[in-house]
């Protein structure tokens, strides 16, 4: 199995329902919990990067400082919000996943799925109880 890192908050279900995925499919993730760690510059410009993502796309636009900082406003360039981010970690929307497959944000969380050669034996739930992998093994579209 390829190697799997995870920026995660713990705080959020979502991110927490991605490390379930990624764990119940028998990897054991890198975990980089970025509400503790910060952001480095370079690194979050490269994951981005990789991502295909730009800083406006991964704003965390509700429940957040976004809105207080200004950063909604029209004409806030991708530098200013990646300054933002850097001094503000829970700007970046979560969680960011990076396997050998690629790099993307998992929201929705199946989304994660497409990062993995190996999925969880299905069915499988997340947190909440809404099926992510039916019995067949399949994944439901949209959750």
């Amino acid at each position: 199995m390829g190697d799997v890192t995870i920026y995660h908050n713990p705080a959020c279900s979502k991110s927490r329902d991605v490390l379930r995925v990624i764990e119940a499919a028998g990897y054991e993730p890198k975990v980089v919990q970025y509400m503790k760690a910060g952001w480095d510059r370079e690194e979050l410009v490269q994951l981005l990067a990789d991502a295909g993502m730009t800083p406006h796309e991964v704003l965390r636009r509700q429940r957040g400082p976004a809105q207080e900082l200004g950063l909604l406003e029209q004409g806030v360039t991708d530098a200013q919000i990646l300054d933002a981010m850097i001094e503000h970690p829970v700007l970046v929307e979560r969680p960011i996943v990076r396997t050998d497959k690629g790099v993307a944000l998992c929201r929705p969380v199946g989304k994660v799925l497409d990062l993995l050669e190996n999925w969880p034996e299905g069915p499988f739930a997340r947190s909440n109880g809404t099926l992510l992998i039916d019995a067949q093994g399949l994944p439901v579209p949209g959750v």
